[in-house]
């Protein structure tokens, strides 16, 4: 799996991506697949050029395998503009506010999953890939997605996370850090997961995030602040930038 925390990847020559969304690109070697992976983490990025961005891709991707050849596996990471997004069979009711004077941009998407919020110091990945190289198991798929920001908030930030039996996303305590929702077209994945690193979490209150009532949404900078001493001794929670 090519976002498996045990996967050690080689970062190699830079390339230039023939997209116009993004500045830079690496390719990422594991020990048999290639991953190009565009790092736009530090920029805001329009949801629906993003989204745009994906299904090029996708198709992209789709003509190559229907030549029988090759595709390799690719990650975007980057931020959005504020924007609320629903999955393909999303209900409005999870909606706080009027969809027709919505605060911020509203897009239905064809991923699953309920309403969710996008938003500046909100990391969030989508990995596209072709399943078909690697297992062609969606549960699967979900778990190693979540595993990953399990792994990452405890190697980086000693934060225990988990998953929350009966739903999809990472959770930490009663607080939802990371969700996500995905689609799978002729095994080929796009959209992906969303880390709330430092992110204002106040637009979620305007909306019941992925469709869970009487549950919270937290953020990697909130839990270390948390977490941190309120005597002042012992060592300082480190702080993400």
């Amino acid at each position: 799996m090519i976002l498996a925390a045990s996967t050690h990847f080689l970062i190699t020559v830079p390339t230039s991506p023939s997209h116009n969304h993004t500045k830079k690109s690496y390719r990422l070697h594991s020990q048999s697949r290639t991953c190009e992976c565009f790092d736009l983490y530090k920029e805001l990025v329009p949801y629906d050029k993003a989204w745009d961005w994906q299904k090029q891709i996708v198709k992209e991707k789709k003509a190559l395998v229907e030549k029988n050849q090759d595709c390799q596996d690719t990650l975007i990471i980057l931020q959005h503009h504020p924007v609320y997004t629903l999955g393909t069979a999303s209900s409005e009711e999870y909606l706080n506010f009027d969809i027709k004077d919505a605060p911020y941009d509203v897009y239905r998407t064809e991923r699953g999953g309920e309403v969710t919020y996008h938003g500046p110091g909100q990391l969030v990945m989508y990995p596209i890939i072709n399943l078909r190289n690697h297992k062609m198991d969606l549960h699967w798929y979900l778990r190693a997605l979540e595993e990953v920001v399990i792994r990452v908030l405890s190697s980086t930030f000693s934060i225990k996370a988990s998953r929350l039996e009966g739903f999809t996303g990472v959770w930490v305590g009663n607080k939802k850090v990371a969700a996500v929702g995905i689609r799978v077209s002729r095994w080929i994945t796009y959209h992906g997961l969303a880390l709330n690193v430092n992110t204002d979490l106040t637009p979620f209150h305007s909306i019941v995030p992925c469709g869970i009532r009487n549950r919270q949404v937290g953020s990697i900078k909130g839990l270390l602040g948390e977490f941190q001493p309120s005597t002042g001794c012992g060592k300082a929670a480190r702080n993400p930038s």
